[in-house]
């Protein structure tokens, strides 16, 4: 028999033997989650470039991917909603792997638009993986909410930490199999997104939403219209805020991390080296995110955000003053990474601990989705900045959006709800 345990905010979260289980299942289908995802980065813009014979399209790869999730997201979100987590999440990571078989195919007959096409729906897959850690929190004491949730984006970090080292591995496996140019990550994309489906479809039983009593009665038709979640957002300043934090905080996470390959390129690096370099900036991302989380918990969402923005910055000004230099370049994907990593395990939190059960997971479908939204903005933006001013430039513009960020963060006081 499933044990209830009442919180200080009148909620109520599942024994912790439940809640390990569920830890346990996200955490595995991201690890491969996360390789599908490392794969195809590191390879991606160069495809892009290589198909459309322009460096001003470098920047199509991630927003491509970040677009492709920003459209999922929404979708997902009231998929979980209506049938729980497992079905939302099955269902993302499948469209992903056959986006990824897509971009085989498109790379082959040289096709521009159908490569786009094939990126929007390998993004479904990091959608998927943006709702797994929401899922954390579902069941999550409130006191450990913030941990639980950056467990699984930590587990993230053992595929997308060595993705990117596949690229030549996986290049080396398309050719000898026959694929297409730069095509051998994907097919590597596509089996780690079959399999991490396969795991949530199986194993994440019973449902943590479903358990949580986020849907059914309470997850009406109204909560999974379009407008509903700016409605809730419009009368929460937390949540507002920490939306925010998040999209300013990808959009410069993406900006940079999608022009750095292209970067670096340029400079007559090796493949095998920029993937041991955007490698590094995953590991930044997400390999530390316990530790955020376990701050979060004991200093506040707010101070860690603002660890995160500023982290951000010294990797900015890094790249600014010195934008040929491949060991400082190095060092600054890596703040890259663990400033997006603590601002957005932070933010994160605030936004589904600021929130009713009922309205939950609508909201995090909304900001997962305008998070993407501006990634995908800010990696279409970066491509014609880079074409037009270089890669030390296009730094020093995106320190504006730290700032905002940082505005913002003032405003993420941690507030308890009830269901």
């Amino acid at each position: 028999m499933t044990s209830l345990n009442p919180t200080p905010s009148g909620q109520t979260t599942h024994d912790t033997a439940i809640q390990r289980r569920v830890l346990w299942v996200l955490g595995s289908g991201q690890v491969f989650g996360g390789l599908g995802m490392g794969a195809a980065i590191a390879l991606g813009s160069l495809l892009v470039v290589d198909v459309a014979k322009s460096t001003a399209f470098a920047g199509f790869s991630s927003s491509m991917f970040t677009l492709g999730t920003a459209l999922a997201a929404i979708p997902l979100a009231r998929l979980a909603m209506r049938f729980g987590r497992r079905i939302a999440l099955t269902t993302g990571t499948m469209i992903a792997a056959v986006g990824a078989v897509g971009v085989i195919f498109s790379a082959g007959a040289q096709s521009l638009v159908a490569l786009i096409v094939s990126l929007l729906l390998v993004g479904t897959g990091s959608a998927a993986g943006l709702q797994s850690r929401f899922a954390a929190t579902d069941l999550a004491n409130p006191a450990r909410r913030a941990r639980d949730l950056s467990l699984v984006v930590w587990a993230t970090a053992i595929g997308v930490v060595a993705g990117p080292n596949l690229a030549g591995p996986g290049d080396l496996l398309g050719s000898t199999i026959g694929l297409p140019n730069l095509t051998g990550a994907f097919a590597i994309t596509a089996m780690a997104q079959l399999a991490s489906g396969i795991i949530f479809m199986i194993f994440l039983r019973p449902d943590p939403l479903v358990l949580s009593g986020g849907i059914g009665t309470s997850a009406s038709k109204e909560r999974r219209r379009f407008g509903y979640a700016f409605r809730v957002l419009s009368r929460n300043v937390p949540a507002a805020a920490a939306v925010f934090v998040l999209a300013m905080t990808h959009a410069v996470m993406v900006s940079v991390m999608a022009m750095t390959p292209v970067h670096l390129a340029h400079l007559g690096v090796e493949v095998i080296v920029i993937g041991f370099t955007i490698s590094l900036h995953t590991a930044g991302m997400y390999l530390f995110a316990p530790v955020f989380g376990w701050l979060a918990d004991r200093i506040g969402r707010r101070g860690v955000i603002l660890i995160g923005q500023t982290m951000l910055l010294a990797s900015l000004i890094i790249n600014g003053i010195s934008p040929d230099s491949v060991p400082a370049l190095t060092v600054s994907m890596i703040l890259l990474g663990l400033g997006w990593s603590a601002s957005t395990v932070a933010a994160s939190t605030v936004v589904s601990e600021s929130v009713t059960i009922a309205d939950r997971t609508s909201v995090q479908g909304l900001s997962d989705s305008l998070m993407s939204f501006a990634g995908a903005g800010g990696g279409l933006a970066a491509g014609v900045v880079l074409a037009l001013v270089g890669y030390g430039m296009l730094s020093i513009v995106v320190i504006l959006l730290v700032v905002a960020a940082s505005v913002a963060a003032v405003l993420t006081v941690r507030r308890s709800v009830t269901a």
